[in-house]
């Protein structure tokens, strides 16, 4: 009976950042302060958006669906990481594991093609000026919203069906703060190669066609740009574009380094610190970068601010 039941084990640990006892309640201090920045940054965000109709366009649109996306994507992992590091309980369901991957992999893989289509936004606001309204109707925004997330569950929903079909043995460490595929991955007993094919399959070719997307768009952009007769235009162009260029190197960078290259699964512990940075640090900055760099967010935050006699 022993052998049939290895396949399912009931719980998982996850060991990520052990190796520092000193140091669990300073990791549990810093994930909920990120935690609770990330949350309220968003929040005043999409109020923002919402409150302001000078703001009702289709970047903001975007912007607000980012935010919403953010503190989803950040409640999925740093919550229960901070929680994890104060009590020392590293235990997850089995069941808990499958649905944090799944949502994780979720919101990760919609905000890769929100980026994306950000980034078609502004080559249209730039190179086609004339035609953005028409070409960013309404409806195309609503479509691109929901084509990201639709996009996400297709690639959550391999990526975690293949995951979960493996056998775990009692191994069931896992050497991450929270269950990314590629650890969960590693923890297993089963032969893993096909696995590790399809993720970097799937995921690899999501990161590069929608960084092919965003690369393309900004080429544009910035030959448009160097082409404007005057130094203000070239500024204020760039400027509309600043924030977002922030944003995807950061996002890109990271995410391209930890599943765009193979043996993505195989050193846990650099995977560990680098994916803090786009789990938890990345929606915490996307609503700094976008607020601080952004004339028409920061004037209508004064707005919001007057009215309210603050």
């Amino acid at each position: 009976a022993k052998m049939e039941n290895h396949t399912r084990i009931s719980e998982f640990i996850l060991v990520g950042f052990k190796s520092h006892p000193g140091s669990q309640l300073l990791l549990s201090v810093l994930f909920s302060t990120m935690y609770i920045v990330t949350v309220a940054g968003n929040v005043c965000m999409i109020l923002i958006i919402r409150m302001d109709s000078n703001l009702h366009t289709p970047m903001y649109f975007f912007l607000g669906n980012l935010s919403t996306l953010d503190i989803c994507y950040s409640s999925v992992i740093t919550p229960r990481a901070a929680l994890a590091f104060l009590l020392g309980r590293r235990s997850i369901s089995y069941n808990g594991c499958a649905s944090q991957m799944f949502f994780f992999s979720l919101f990760g893989t919609t905000e890769a093609f929100f980026l994306a289509a950000m980034a078609y936004d502004r080559f249209t606001a730039i190179c086609n000026p004339l035609l953005y309204q028409v070409i960013m109707s309404r409806r195309l925004c609503v479509l691109m919203v929901m084509g990201s997330y639709l996009s996400g569950c297709i690639n959550c929903a391999i990526q975690t069906g293949f995951t979960f079909t493996l056998s775990f043995c009692g191994r069931r460490e896992i050497n991450h703060f929270f269950c990314d595929v590629a650890a969960v991955i590693h923890a297993s007993c089963s032969d893993t190669l096909v696995n590790e094919l399809v993720m970097l399959a799937v995921c690899g070719s999501i990161i590069v066609g929608t960084a092919l997307v965003v690369f393309i768009s900004y080429g544009y952009i910035i030959i448009t740009i160097i082409q404007m007769p005057s130094a203000e235009s070239r500024h204020k162009a760039l400027s509309t574009c600043s924030s977002h260029m922030t944003t995807i190197c950061l996002f890109f960078g990271t995410v391209f380094f930890m599943y765009a290259q193979p043996g993505a699964a195989s050193s846990p512990n650099k995977s560990n610190t680098i994916s803090i940075f786009y789990t938890v640090v990345i929606p915490m900055l996307n609503p700094f970068i976008y607020t601080l760099r952004n004339r028409e967010v920061k004037g209508s935050l004064k707005k919001q601010l007057k009215r309210k006699g603050v």
